[in-house]
């Protein structure tokens, strides 16, 4: 059975560029990964919610993963996004994951289907029973549907060895503090929301599962270390430069906004697959104003 590794530092929840005619853009998740790693995180993360996964193929799940690992060359950890409300479907792409040498997998609480807390248990412990790989749960309700409370994270955490993390992006600070209070210490607990990563970790978190860090790996990753040092003025200056930013990337659902910032930096083409589609122009005002006060754009 995989052993449990604490993970602590920035990982990217990467975009997954298409061109024009929708298909994968290789050559810009290459130059994206190069950027990433350059920025100095400590890990990426293809085909997350950020990465639209729901809207890619396994065989295209499976190039995605080759593209990265072989990018990376090794520089970075890599957690593969592998979620499903499918349980069966959850340990296909957990294998997918396994198969292509990555460090762990990232899997989303079952949506839509509305488990109960035994069934979330039961869920994860399925595909760690099924697949020996490290796991990191995820658990946010705003896109489930439902919450995997505390009890049940600290349960996963102490009964199933290959449960690393949790990416706790709840919003809820009493369950966040109690998970942070009691989980062992070789289980990591890691903010699902950029906004929220400071105090996070000032309350004991390990680090943060990020969108910002797309754009800015350089400056997230500093902040997130400097809070692991203890040095809260540094981290704090970086969370207060980067919150409008955050903020901005949520002003439509993610990562309509993520990707049109990068599109702007020049990084990738601005293409979505449906039912995503192309921010409102308003909004894309609002992303360039705050990109350029950053120097991001021009």
């Amino acid at each position: 059975m995989a052993g449990r590794t604490k993970f602590q530092g920035t990982g990217t929840a990467l975009v997954t560029p298409f061109k024009k005619d929708g298909s994968l853009d290789e050559a810009a998740l290459r130059r994206l990964v190069d950027y990433e790693v350059k920025g100095g995180v400590e890990a990426l993360i293809p085909l997350g919610t950020t990465g639209e996964s729901p809207s890619l193929t396994h065989a295209e799940f499976g190039r995605v993963f080759e593209i990265v690992r072989d990018q990376a060359k090794g520089k970075v950890k890599i957690f593969g996004g592998a979620g499903s409300n499918n349980t069966q479907t959850a340990i296909e792409h957990t294998t997918l994951v396994k198969k292509m040498g990555l460090d762990a997998a990232l899997i989303v609480g079952p949506y839509y289907n509305k488990p109960t807390q035994e069934g979330y248990f039961q869920h994860y412990r399925a595909i760690a029973d099924a697949v020996d790989i490290p796991i990191i749960v995820y658990n946010v309700p705003g896109r489930t549907g439902g919450n995997i409370e505390a009890a049940t994270t600290l349960r996963m955490a102490e009964e199933i060895p290959n449960i690393m993390a949790v990416k706790e992006a709840s919003g809820n600070f009493a369950q966040i503090m109690e998970i942070a209070r009691n989980k062992p210490k070789n289980f990591s607990l890691l903010s699902g929301d950029d906004a929220v990563t400071l105090p996070v970790m000032s309350v004991g978190g390990d680090g943060c599962i990020s969108v910002v860090a797309n754009e800015t790996p350089r400056e997230f990753s500093d902040m997130v270390r400097a809070c692991l040092k203890g040095n809260w003025k540094k981290a704090l200056e970086l969370h207060n430069k980067l919150l409008p930013l955050m903020n901005v990337n949520f002003i439509e659902s993610n990562p309509i906004p993520v990707k049109a910032a990068l599109a702007m930096m020049g990084m990738i083409e601005e293409v979505y697959r449906l039912p995503l589609v192309h921010i409102g122009e308003k909004n894309r005002e609002k992303l360039r104003a705050v990109l350029a006060g950053l120097k991001l754009v021009k």
